[in-house]
């Protein structure tokens, strides 16, 4: 296969994932909605009703914790993890694209030891059919699974984009390098958001 056609594979391979990232960050967000619901109806019907669900807080957390997990790989191929980058800006370019890739590197080596350990959390759960000590008695292994899953969808994305890159550096190719794990700019967050302003207006006018 050739190189260029490797790269445009990689390169689609990627865009699906980002896809599918946003499909779950859109479900991460239909959960937490779904649980601000849920301890609005709780509050009033405390109030007014002198009811409880007896549950709002506990599935609150899971919602919180599972639609995190989901949005990581969604927060890593739009590149908005946080990054001390004092020194990265007066850096030349080839030295700023290998800190790009070994950033991608050290953050895929914790994803990969954080899924494993969270992994092992959900699977003695479901071993010692653990359940939550709260009224619900909710089984621990089915919101740990969920929370799991959006970690092990991150070290999939994580490492489709360590390909990518890897392939990239080897090349030269260092703007494909900075595209896929390098610091976002100044300027590419104001073309952002003055195409998020353009949306807004242009709905407002519709």
């Amino acid at each position: 296969m050739a190189q260029n056609d490797r790269s445009f594979l990689l390169g689609s391979v990627l865009r699906k994932a980002e896809t599918f990232s946003l499909a779950a960050v859109w479900a991460g967000g239909v959960i937490m909605l779904a649980s601000v619901a849920l301890i609005c109806f709780d509050v009033i019907a405390r109030k007014f009703f002198n009811y409880s669900t007896n549950g709002a807080n506990e599935l609150s957390g899971y919602a919180f914790a599972i639609s995190t997990s989901w949005a990581l790989a969604f927060g890593m191929l739009q590149r908005i993890n946080v990054r001390v980058d004092v020194l990265y800006r007066l850096l030349p370019v080839r030295v700023s694209g290998l800190l790009d890739w070994l950033s991608l590197v050290t953050m895929s080596v914790f994803i990969a030891y954080l899924t494993y350990y969270a992994a092992g959390v959900a699977q003695t759960s479901w071993v010692r059919e653990a359940t939550a000590s709260t009224t619900l008695g909710t089984p621990l292994w089915i919101p740990q699974s969920l929370w799991v899953l959006g970690m092990a969808w991150m070290c999939i994305v994580l490492a489709l984009m360590l390909v990518r890159a890897s392939v990239a550096i080897v090349t030269g190719d260092l703007d494909t390098v900075r595209a896929i794990c390098g610091q976002r700019t100044s300027e590419e967050e104001a073309e952002e958001e003055a195409l998020a302003g353009a949306r807004m207006v242009k709905g407002e006018s519709a």
